[in-house]
């Protein structure tokens, strides 16, 4: 996830595998201000598991301005979610995950403190903050989970992108709502902070060679997997 300066002298997000090619493949390249030297011991494809994931993540999360609070963290199993997890707990936060039943102890095992099923009910008003990555016809439920003032910031909806809000409910509960696709560049140096120290940890489901690519592909529309599925390269 790559910044670039956009018509207006803004900065816009340019990603691999959404506006450029070169995800999949032995060699791309990339602008050398992107480029940022990492002092850690973990593999390569283990480090290629944060971007984009962890850095989506971690953008949700400073946008939110999450501290030692209660936050809500929608499709937690997957890359997302599951990066969610770790950067909440390094706050101090108190995470609850929405996830499958399948899924809930492997959540828990990686330091979520509650789960809960993605087709139960929600407690109403327990959140701080909810990490929306799914949104659909649950999205009332999300809402109505987060306490007064709450914060919800959404950078996903892989249920359906279109909801239904009462403003009233906005207004008259002091909600604030947030997007959250541009990064600032200081949210990957801190990400590579974090790496650095030990404070977050590679999750990997499974790693393909770069000509097992559908095998990966395949792998990953199971959805039976939690984190990211890792491609190498020859070397």
């Amino acid at each position: 996830m790559q910044s670039r300066p956009g018509v207006d002298g803004d900065r816009v997000t340019f990603t691999f595998g959404s506006e450029c090619n070169g995800g999949f493949a032995e060699y791309t390249i990339a602008a050398a201000d992107d480029a940022v030297k990492v002092n850690s011991e973990l593999s390569d494809v283990e480090l290629a598991s944060f971007p984009c994931a962890f850095s989506t993540a971690e953008g949700m999360i400073q946008r939110s301005c999450l501290n030692a609070e209660k936050v809500l963290i929608t499709g937690a199993s997957g890359g997302v979610g599951s990066a969610a997890i770790q950067l909440a707990m390094r706050r101090g936060a108190h995470v609850t995950a929405l996830t499958s039943a399948a899924k809930a102890a492997d959540l828990r095992a990686l330091g979520a403190d509650e789960t809960i099923d993605r087709d139960a009910p929600l407690p109403a008003a327990a959140f701080d903050v909810v990490l929306d990555l799914v949104g659909g016809p649950r999205w009332p439920d999300l809402i109505d989970s987060l306490r007064d003032r709450g914060r919800y910031v959404t950078s996903g909806a892989i249920a359906g992108p279109i909801v239904e809000l009462d403003l009233r409910t906005l207004y008259l509960r002091d909600l604030t709502l947030i997007g959250s696709t541009y990064q600032p560049t200081t949210v990957f140096t801190d990400l590579v902070r974090y790496i650095e120290k030990g404070e977050i940890r590679p999750l990997l489901a499974a790693t393909y060679p770069l000509e097992q690519l559908r095998a990966a592909q395949e792998k990953f529309l199971a959805k039976s997997h939690i984190g990211k599925i890792g491609i190498t390269v020859p070397g």
